[in-house]
């Protein structure tokens, strides 16, 4: 019997649970049944802990480690992330693709339990579904969900709610800043789903991204993780095509290929009064894409990694 996506992604999440001393994270029992794992709400969280978070985003189909990030005099650590089977790992379970809201509670929620819900257009056209059973769901959230909002969750999911875990962490913290920046992968894959590529064609996936200062405000640190792919993104797939289609799309693949392109994300969020919608889409890549095409044995590259705009923002 093959193991799900959110079995693969519960087993990440027992980790959690288990180190929890360890990793400053807290485990909620809730009485309304599901487990919620504080990753940096009212804990310290870790960088340990948002090794995991990100890992359990990808169901366990993406690996993530910390590495030395040094370009043009900008010296980080950085985030490495290695993924096999991209789609299912980035769009079927890592996208953020559900906004949870429940009275005054909201938070952006990632994870395979949004394959169980199905109400994700991207996910139906994908094809993937999975029989319920235990469901993970990960939320970028400044609280921790109240008991009404996480037994909606588990109805949603179509579970019993004590089979429902959920791992929350705030944008302004160690764990969710983790989890942003190892989104790299999985956000040039939707990048090329959007701009028309057949994304079944990419087999393979790498990516790195310097890890940023963990901002004082939510809107500070969601302009710097978001920079930080945008602007020191650098990413490189295996894919299976003619020539030709890798050829179409390269040119719109990363961020430089938008009119918004140089300027800090959360300047332009101001700029746009809080309009997400309002970002030119085609920014929302990183700064360099390479396809090597295992076809034919070609490799093509566009975009350049940005790393002044980053050493500017941060003060170094």
């Amino acid at each position: 019997m093959n193991t799900t996506l959110n079995e693969r992604a519960a087993v990440l999440v027992q980790e959690l649970i288990h180190e929890a001393e360890q990793l400053d994270v807290a485990v909620h029992r809730t009485e309304a049944g599901p487990v919620v794992v504080d990753a940096g709400v009212e804990t310290a969280g870790s960088l340990e802990a948002g090794r995991l978070y990100a890992e359990a985003c990808m169901s366990g189909l993406g690996r993530v480690a910390f590495v030395p990030y040094v370009h043009e005099g900008l010296s980080m650590p950085g985030v490495s992330v290695t993924v096999s089977r991209p789609v299912r790992a980035c769009l079927a379970s890592q996208y953020a693709g559900w906004q949870v809201s429940g009275g005054d509670y909201f938070a952006m929620a990632s994870g395979p339990a949004r394959i169980l819900r199905g109400k994700e257009p991207l996910l139906e056209e994908l094809g993937i579904t999975e029989e319920p059973g235990v469901a993970v769901l990960t939320l970028e959230s400044d609280s921790l969900p109240p008991a009404e909002v996480t037994r909606q969750l588990a109805a949603d999911c179509g579970i019993p709610p004590q089979t429902l875990y959920l791992v929350v962490a705030p944008t302004k913290s160690l764990a969710a800043s983790v989890q942003v920046v190892a989104r790299v992968v999985e956000t040039g894959l939707h990048k090329m789903h959007e701009v028309g590529f057949d994304i079944r064609a990419v087999k393979s996936g790498w990516g790195t991204a310097p890890l940023p200062p963990v901002g004082r405000n939510t809107l500070q640190a969601m302009g710097w993780t978001n920079d930080a792919v945008l602007y020191g993104g650098d990413v490189w797939y295996a894919v299976d095509c003619e020539d030709s289609a890798a050829e179409a799309v390269l040119e719109r693949l990363p961020s430089s290929a938008a009119r918004d392109f140089g300027v800090p994300f959360a300047e332009l969020f101001k700029r746009y009064d809080g309009d997400f919608y309002q970002i030119d889409p085609l920014l929302f890549s990183p700064a360099r894409v390479t396809l090597n095409n295992l076809a034919t044995g070609r490799i093509f590259r566009a975009g350049e990694l940005a790393v002044p705009v980053l050493s500017e923002e941060w003060g170094l």
